[in-house]
């Protein structure tokens, strides 16, 4: 499979009588026409359109999703299938990507675990989407509506508007300034390819854990899934999109899924000290029994593959520290070696245990940072959404919302902060 991302470098973004991308870089959008394509009037009851650009003195909170407009323009299928498509397989062709933008949804919390994003300030210097050029929708559902149908009417809104404004940039005659290609050869030549490298994989675990806390593969929510084959490319086209309320800080938003950067650092490393052969997906399950059959699932792909490695992400904590270790493990002890992705929970002081689960065979371990760090968050000039939330998300307490409009909050509570997937503004020595 050959995919080509067509980069446009969006500089800014601004209101217009049209939605389009100037010489200059910034983003015209047209608000009317986009409030209406992403109207939802069984659902909602209104939705606001705003703009937060890096540097800004603006709050937005509480985050539910971030997405970075894409849109298909040549090859199968067209980007997030089985969510606002039709469910074609995707990974191929050509697909233009508005570099730069992103939108995000916002709204009256549907769970306990939605983030903020502060575009200035101490705050910016922790989520990687305070340099994004952002579209805010801000949604105030019916009276009575379900939480879960809230998310996916929040959900669907967000892809659609993120589809728009690359199809609008597309139709409008937006040119690429970059072009980056990602190509594997076929799967049985691949594992025959560079025989003096290791054979290397990605077990890419999805949250699953229950309502809102869902991840949706091709529309089909992954919980009800056995691990699988997945080309790593049909990420780059929306084929897994968040659809989860887990704490906001390691939250893989649909932003992450498009832009993984554990596919593009092993594609990057592919034949030169790497076989890149393949991405195994797998859920992270609730019940011991799931966990056992997921995590025998997964690792028997691996096997089938022959593989000398496996780099394992997780996404939540709690839990889903029992998936990751009993991946390990089991990989480990079939002769894989492992590469484990997480983030800690060690206390406000760092001195607890990091993950609800260890083993012996976890000695090869990235961290994403320990999101029970406290920060304060000064006032932002111009707030996008409800700051009262601060108090009730992950990360926040009860006195976090100051009466001067600062925040006192765990990382746990920036949107981002400590993602799973290394797609963080986090780094680590070793001393």
């Amino acid at each position: 499979m050959k995919l080509e991302l067509m980069k446009v470098n969006v500089k800014s973004v601004g209101w217009g009588d049209r939605t389009e991308l100037l010489k200059d870089g910034t983003l015209k959008v047209n608000k009317q026409e986009l409030l209406a394509y992403v109207a939802d009037e069984d659902n909602i009851r209104s939705i606001k359109a705003d703009i937060a650009l890096p540097g800004d003195s603006v709050r937005i909170v509480p985050v539910k999703d971030v997405v970075q407009p894409r849109y298909k323009i040549e090859g199968g299928g067209q980007v997030f299938p089985g969510m606002v498509s039709d469910v074609e397989s995707v990974g191929e062709g050509k697909t233009l990507v508005l570099e730069g933008a992103a939108v995000v949804t916002c709204g009256r919390i549907v769970g306990f675990q939605e983030g903020i994003i502060d575009m200035s300030g101490k705050g910016a210097e922790y989520t990687p989407f305070s340099k994004t050029c952002n579209v805010v929708l801000v949604f105030e559902p019916k009276d009575g509506l379900e939480k879960h149908d809230y998310e996916k009417a929040c959900r669907l809104a967000g892809l659609k508007a993120a589809m728009y404004l690359a199809k609008c940039v597309y139709e409008s005659g937006g040119a690429a300034d970059k072009t980056e290609t990602y190509e594997t050869a076929p799967f049985a030549e691949s594992m025959k390819s560079y025989p003096g490298l290791p054979k290397v994989a990605y077990l890419y675990m999805l949250q699953t854990q229950g309502l809102l806390h869902d991840t949706y593969v091709y529309g089909i929510d992954a919980k009800r899934i056995l691990p699988t084959i997945i080309h790593p490319n049909e990420t780059m086209d929306g084929a897994i999109v968040s659809g989860n309320c887990v704490s906001a800080c390691d939250k893989n938003s649909t932003y992450v899924h498009l832009n993984n950067p554990v596919i593009k650092l092993l594609y990057d490393r592919h034949g030169k000290d790497i076989n890149f052969v393949g991405v195994i997906i797998t859920n992270e399950n609730v019940t011991l029994a799931d966990k056992k059959r997921s995590s025998s699932f997964a690792v028997k792909i691996a096997g089938m593959f022959g593989l000398d490695g496996l780099v394992i992400s997780e996404e939540g904590f709690g839990n889903p520290d029992a998936d990751l270790i009993m991946n390990c493990r089991r990989a480990e002890k079939a002769g894989i070696k492992t590469v484990l992705i997480t983030d800690e929970f060690a206390g406000r002081d760092g001195a607890s245990q990091s993950l609800a689960d260890a083993a012996t065979e976890a000695n090869a371990v990235v961290t994403a940072g320990n999101a029970n760090m406290i920060v304060t968050l000064l006032p932002m000039q111009r707030l996008i959404g409800y700051d009262e939330y601060a108090d009730v998300i992950a990360g926040g307490f009860d006195g976090s919302l100051k009466p001067d409009g600062s925040i006192e909050v765990e990382l746990q509570a920036i949107t981002g902060a400590t993602c799973e997937l290394g797609f963080n503004k986090l780094g680590a020595e070793t001393w």
